[in-house]
């Protein structure tokens, strides 16, 4: 227990670096990967901004992205991260990967989302002559906003797993403390203490995002 004192400034520190390039990747993927993944729907074959060429060289690299393992991909882009920042150290520097990693990944879930909406909803939009900005933003984001909502909770306990990763190479947060202490110094109680700190940090999540999915869904 003496220990675990010890060490608890350092695990405050790790905690809130984790949720620092959590925050920031995924306010990243939801800036990017939310228009990304509505892109992806209205521009499919049979809706109101039917384009093969755009749907096609978006799907395409959305997929592309998503089919690169994460800690494949944090290394192939830690000259990228070296270029923008100057560094590959830390948790500014992990977040490049990580919103790289979640843009598509969340981009996909918006997409499947808005496949849900009842098509009579948005054809009856077009009959009446709304504009494509007012349907998505009147019609396909209203209707599809607890699957996004399930999407940004989906994503986030992802960014959580994928931030641990990117501790074994120096980019901060709970990972990181886990794998300097609870593995190289053989050190089970820091082990167990940033598992039980992650797995509590995830239910939190899971449960106050399944909680909002439900408060919104009017259905």
């Amino acid at each position: 227990m003496d220990r675990l004192i010890e060490l608890l400034p350092e695990l405050n520190q790790a905690f809130f670096e984790t949720l620092y390039m959590v925050g920031i990747s995924l306010g990243i993927a939801i800036f990017v990967g939310l228009p990304l993944g509505i892109l992806l729907y209205v521009t499919d074959r049979g809706l109101f901004l039917e384009n093969r060429f755009v749907k096609v060289a978006a799907g395409i690299v959305t997929n592309l992205v998503r089919s690169i393992p994460f800690i494949i991909l944090l290394v192939f882009l830690l000259p990228v991260t070296d270029a923008l920042l100057g560094t590959t150290i830390g948790p500014t520097a992990a977040a490049v990967p990580l919103s790289v990693a979640a843009i598509p990944f969340f981009a996909r879930i918006v997409e499947t989302s808005a496949r849900e909406i009842d098509q009579g909803v948005i054809e009856a939009a077009v009959s009446v002559g709304a504009s494509p900005w007012m349907i998505i933003k009147d019609v396909i984001l209203p209707e599809a906003k607890p699957g996004i909502i399930s999407g940004v909770t989906i994503t986030t306990i992802s960014l959580i797993g994928f931030s641990a990763m990117a501790g074994t190479v120096g980019g901060g947060g709970i990972g990181d403390l886990a794998i300097r202490y609870g593995y190289y110094r053989y050190d089970d109680l820091i082990m167990y203490t940033t598992v039980i700190i992650l797995i509590v940090l995830v239910q939190v999540i899971q449960y106050a995002g399944d909680f909002i999915a439900r408060v919104v869904n009017k259905r």
